[in-house]
């Protein structure tokens, strides 16, 4: 799950992270108020999307006095803001976070996520933080610093020397930073996050270290441990097809392609779209209905799936292990006499009760293709797309 900056710099403040004065505003008046309250210009109005890269955007604009505000606000609110992170679409800004502007004296790169490969913590930090960090990885990855962390120690002074003086430091600033960074680590694990960024952190001219932006993906599986955080979640800056998935239970992710796929399993949903896509045609989402589902899953998986205009065509591929095929045949009639399905259905299925639900297919006069494995199925359901 991903929040807004201004609600990151919430739960900074909570863990005593040093970050700018402000407050959010959705309208140009509120943005009037909360400048004035700062004491003193200029200020920064930022637009507040899920999405990186605003300021290349046009999302993220200096103003030097009351007018000003008003004037940038003005612009921010509403536009549909499109940056390296968004796609071409683009995203509307209904929010924005006016701060006091700092004396910036360096810019630099912080963030935590865990390193799968590794099993520990990373923490990476590099001089050349800002808006092209992203190059930076690509071009001249030597500039960031990687500092891993047994989960199971946890953060220790060597950590943080190690992080300071790889983004060398002045003395007086390396003891701010390590308390800083230490309460960093440990909202990291307590909030069960997946990733925690801050880009840039900056170095004011005063010495003091400062987070002037917050990036926060909390991991969904953890979201019962935090209820807290639930009312965080903005659903405006979801895909509504992946709101709707989520509220049965559903693990699906919308994606550009034209055929549309329901799988049972994680790892055999990848290597679906992984043959669709050598077959010629593009997946236009991930859809994993589980081990457990029941006809009602597979009803609304299949309705879902429906509701996208992109798709011409659907691949259903079914291992009956925990999840029965003569179920997901129970799940796919269903469907189909409730939605009405308009465009053709290839259906692999092998496992449990296999017969049974072929018996059920067959039965129910729908207009369905039946593939003998998992390549034909593929080869079929391009074919169709194709056409």
């Amino acid at each position: 799950m991903k929040i807004h900056e201004y609600q990151a710099k919430e739960l900074f403040r909570k863990y005593n992270i040093p970050v700018p004065q402000g407050g959010i505003a959705f309208n140009t008046d509120e943005a009037e108020q909360v400048a004035s309250n700062l004491g003193g210009y200029p200020v920064v109005v930022k637009a507040q999307i899920h999405a990186g890269g605003r300021g290349k955007g046009g999302g993220v604009k200096l103003a030097k006095s009351r007018d000003e505000v008003k004037q940038e606000a003005g612009k921010i609110l509403g536009m549909n803001l499109v940056t390296h992170q968004t796609g071409p679409e683009g995203r509307i800004v209904k929010k924005i976070l006016i701060e006091q502007g700092l004396n910036i004296a360096n810019e630099l790169y912080l963030s935590i996520l865990p390193d799968r490969a590794t099993a520990k913590n990373v923490i990476m930090v590099s001089e050349a933080g800002g808006m092209d960090i992203e190059a930076v990885a690509e071009q001249t990855p030597e500039k960031i610093i990687k500092v891993f962390i047994d989960p199971l120690m946890g953060i220790q002074g060597y950590h943080c020397r190690q992080a300071a003086f790889g983004l060398n430091l002045a003395k007086e600033v390396i003891r701010p930073f390590s308390v800083m960074l230490i309460n960093l680590y440990r909202m990291f694990i307590e909030y069960d996050c997946s990733l925690l960024e801050i880009n840039p952190l900056v170095i004011t001219a005063e010495k003091e270290v400062i987070a002037l932006d917050a990036k926060i993906n909390f991991d969904s599986n953890a979201m019962y441990r935090h209820k807290d955080l639930v009312d965080l979640r903005d659903l405006d800056e979801e895909d509504p097809l992946e709101v709707e998935a989520s509220k049965y239970n559903l693990n699906y992710i919308n994606l550009d392609g034209n055929v549309g796929n329901m799988v049972n399993g994680a790892g055999l949903a990848m290597a679906t779209m992984d043959i669709i896509k050598q077959a010629g045609a593009e997946p236009a989402n991930f859809l994993d209905v589980g081990g457990g589902a029941s006809a009602e899953m597979v009803e609304n998986g299949f309705r879902i799936i429906l509701s996208d205009s992109n798709v011409k065509g659907i691949l259903i591929n079914i291992f009956g292990g925990i999840l029965r095929c003569d179920v997901l045949a129970e799940g796919v009639v269903q469907a189909a006499k409730k939605t009405g399905i308009t465009v053709p259905v290839v259906v692999r299925m092998e496992g449990t009760n296999v017969e049974e639900g072929r018996k059920i297919l067959s039965k129910s006069g729908l207009n369905l293709i039946t593939a003998a494995d998992l390549k034909d199925a593929a080869a079929k359901v391009a074919q169709i797309v194709k056409k």
